[in-house]
């Protein structure tokens, strides 16, 4: 099924491109040559031109093919089930739920103080582990100043890889639930409170920055950044169709960090975290997407919900926020959902 996906993906470019390029060539053959020949009378002719006759036929020849290649692959999905005594919904809010934030950072002076304290200060937050990338600065030592256990890196790995190790210790923590959050300021502790009640129903919760009113202005999300997290999203989506779902998760945004996750949930996915070949994270840059997509294969209930997001503190290390480094994060991404 994964080569039928890559072959669905791949060819839905190539058509989409080509009936792009068919319907502009009629629409100059008709301003230049079409409407003269049907005020003539000779409509015959016009039926006739090679755009109608030869590549018309084949387009949409090709078009119906892949339609039907889609339905084929759709029926060949794997029905994704609801277990009977989870369907229907559940309204006994969780009492008291014990959480432990992890945060991945990488000289993060200007933010990481208030992101810290904002955690520690949430009344469900039992426990804040901030994986320090190796930082040239202070990051380290001001996460601990504000309440946060901190693990040093002996060298920088990348933020994927701080974030696996950052879960892994997460789990022997004595607490129900691991949320996983950004070190730039971009995130508020008190979306917790509108993301923990769907816990009750669900695995993981995932947060989306796609609703605009919840958006502050001058953030990193460019029009690019939301267009690109959208159609990644919605590939995904596709990727895991189920016809007994109408599809299994619903998701608007494949960049969004910002999670939670039940322990026990979470404790299925524990051993493939890190690559034990290599030793870094699994996926790399599309560690989050991984995540994502390896729960959706355990079975794991995923619900995505609109979150507050700010304006970042302080520069971006991974430099997402630039136009080139942003494209090549999406062609990453992109392999990723195709290839994995």
């Amino acid at each position: 099924m994964q080569k039928f996906f890559f072959f669905l993906v791949i060819t839905f470019g190539i058509l989409f491109v080509t009936n792009i390029i068919w319907i502009v060539l009629n629409l100059y053959f008709w301003a230049t040559a079409g409407i003269d020949i049907v005020l003539s009378g000779s409509e015959k002719g016009l039926f006739q031109n090679i755009y109608y006759s030869l590549y018309f036929k084949w387009i949409v020849f090709a078009d119906v093919l892949w339609i039907i290649s889609s339905v084929i692959f759709m029926l060949k999905r794997k029905h994704f089930k609801t277990d009977p005594t989870q369907h229907f919904l559940k309204y006994n809010p969780m009492n008291s739920p014990r959480i432990c934030v992890t945060i991945a950072a990488y000289n993060e002076h200007d933010s990481i103080g208030q992101t810290v304290k904002d955690f520690i200060e949430h009344r469900y937050v039992q426990s804040v582990i901030v994986v320090d990338n190796k930082s040239t600065d202070d990051t380290a030592s001001l996460a601990e100043k504000h309440g946060a256990k901190v693990i040093r890196q002996d060298k920088n790995r990348g933020y994927a890889h701080s974030y696996a190790i950052g879960l892994k210790e997460a789990l022997k923590t004595d607490t129900d639930i691991i949320a996983i959050a950004d070190a730039d300021g971009t995130i508020n502790a008190y979306d917790l409170d509108k993301m923990i009640p769907y816990l009750v129903n669900c695995d993981m919760v995932v947060g989306t920055r796609q609703v605009q009113i919840f958006t502050q202005k001058g953030n990193q999300n460019s029009i690019m950044h939301v267009w690109g997290n959208y159609w990644l999203a919605k590939l995904i989506q596709f990727k895991y169709f189920s016809l007994h779902h109408f599809g299994i998760i619903n998701l608007s945004d494949v960049g969004c960090i910002f999670r939670v996750i039940k322990k026990e949930s979470l404790e299925k996915l524990s051993d493939q975290l890190i690559d034990q070949k290599t030793g870094g994270a699994i996926g790399g840059l599309a560690f989050f997407l991984y995540l994502t997509m390896k729960s959706i294969e355990k079975d794991l209930r995923i619900v995505e919900i609109p979150l507050t997001f700010n304006k970042r503190i302080g520069k971006s290390k991974t430099r997402s926020d630039e136009k080139i480094t942003g494209i090549r994060y999406g062609l990453t991404f992109l392999k990723f959902i195709l290839l994995y």
